[in-house]
């Protein structure tokens, strides 16, 4: 069982020791601590929070020890009840919030939770602020409010209408060519709170909706991560009801995979590809993607006559970067598309409007789209971390080794050779080294990962 405290936040398993587990007391200790760092922005007399989770097991207890816990500092707790991430964070700012808790852990299993902690633009903590409630939290310098200037819970259910409606609303969405083209479509929400979310949004574009694993329960049916290995069921379903795609997200709905009308997979990272493509279309402009993400989004961009540029590896450096470049659109090619142009935060929904206006004015089939772009094939694998194991040693080591390639070290190690490369780095939610590679066939970047990892093993001595 694990404990693992980040900038972005706190993640762990359920239940175990306290400190090293996500336990009531670890919840209720860091959102104390969120909570004190929201007091230390601004002097007010009012404070404001969004909380919001998604549909695990265990959400309803740790957002009730949350909601608490700010309530106890004297903060008044808007209370979105099962929810998005990117709901949340379109919720802070139209709410005028200091902040706000999605309550996720994304693509982890069952047994896992999380606090993903938001500032007043509903946009994730950057290093500097997750630091200062990783002190706080350890510092135990808490002091709560007295007995009349407790906070107060305010229940609103609107904002998934709120949010579909702003989604509509985006200019680039063609909501009269989607329901004009008169899709099929099988939404695969993992028991989940897209399965609520998602089938809404698709019913307001006048899609013919199947829903599969869409009670939200958390019970996730399959491994929860968005991969082609997780998905037999939805290509079974697409295939059997004759359905022009398949979708499928992730827990809390900020990542978004699809799946072509032969039940075969679009790609996980082509999802970015193929908006950004749309969007680049009609609003030229620059993209950025992470280091671990397709070349692809470069040669789309370039094909544009756009610049992409990559970042570091999570959510906070591509929108850092992406604000820094002013770009169009950006995202991870984990499924996640950030557009400007509705809020700085990966968006499940928005990708969503996005792929089917692009698929409704090309008027082809999925797996014709796809053949549109360029072809790269990702290996994604990664090795679990033994106590005492000098990753960092470990990395360093690696970067010594291919001085002579192109390197990349802002975010672990990454090289890139001609018609390939391979990035290697620590999870930051994950006791794991992650090393993902693309090559220009399956076998060949399956051949560069399995490399590396005789590699690192045979230097850490696994």
């Amino acid at each position: 069982m694990t404990l693992i405290k980040s900038i972005s936040g706190i993640r762990g398993t359920i239940g175990g020791q306290v400190g090293d587990n996500l336990t009531p007391i670890d919840a209720v200790k860091f959102a104390a601590a969120y909570g004190v760092w929201i007091k230390q922005q601004r002097q007010k007399e009012d404070y404001r929070v969004v909380v919001g989770r998604d549909a695990r097991i265990s959400g309803e207890m740790i957002q009730n020890l949350v909601m608490n816990t700010l309530v106890g500092l004297g903060i008044h707790v808007i209370d979105l009840g099962l929810s998005t991430t990117p709901t949340v964070e379109m919720a802070v700012p139209m709410e005028h919030a200091d902040g706000g808790i999605i309550l996720t852990a994304s693509h982890n299993p069952k047994q896992w939770n999380a606090l993903k902690l938001l500032n007043n633009d509903g946009e994730f903590l950057d290093a500097v602020e997750g630091a200062k409630i990783l002190e706080i939290a350890e510092s135990d310098d808490l002091n709560f409010s007295d007995v009349d200037s407790l906070g107060k819970i305010t229940k609103n259910k609107a904002y998934f209408d709120l949010h579909i409606i702003e989604v509509l609303d985006l200019d680039l969405v063609d909501m009269p060519a989607i329901e004009e083209a008169k899709f099929k479509v099988v939404v695969d929400g993992v028991n989940s709170t897209g399965g609520i979310v998602i089938p809404l949004l698709l019913e307001r574009l006048g899609v013919d909706v199947i829903k599969l694993y869409c009670e939200p329960n958390g019970q996730f049916p399959h491994n929860p991560e968005p991969l082609k290995e997780h998905l037999t069921d939805l290509s079974k379903k697409v295939v059997e009801t004759g359905a022009d795609l398949g979708i499928v997200v992730d827990p809390d709905v900020d990542r978004l995979a699809f799946m072509d009308e032969n039940g075969e997979m679009f790609g996980e990272e082509y999802t970015l590809v193929a908006c950004a493509d749309y969007v680049l279309s009609r609003t030229p402009g620059n993209t950025v993607s992470n280091m671990s993400s397709t070349r692809a989004l470069r040669d789309v961009t370039e094909k544009h006559g756009g610049k992409y540029e990559a970042s570091a590896v999570g959510e906070v450096n591509v929108v850092s970067l992406m604000k820094k470049n002013k770009v169009v659109i950006g995202g991870e090619g984990n499924g996640g598309i950030i557009y400007p142009e509705s809020h700085y935060g990966r968006d499940a929904l928005v990708g969503i409007a996005l792929f089917l206006s692009l698929l409704a004015d090309k008027r082809m089939r999925v797996s014709e789209l796809r053949k549109t772009y360029p072809n790269y094939f990702m290996s994604k694998k990664k090795i679990e971390l033994t106590p005492g194991l000098d990753v960092d040693g470990i990395l360093k080591t690696m970067e010594n080794r291919y001085q002579n390639e192109q390197l990349t070290t802002i975010d672990g190690v990454k090289i890139d050779f001609a018609d390939s490369w391979v990035h290697l780095r620590k999870s930051n939610t994950e006791p794991i080294i992650r090393i993902y590679t693309e090559a220009k066939s399956q076998q060949e970047a399956d051949n560069l990962a399995d490399k590396f990892i005789d590699e690192i093993g045979a230097i850490a001595k696994l």
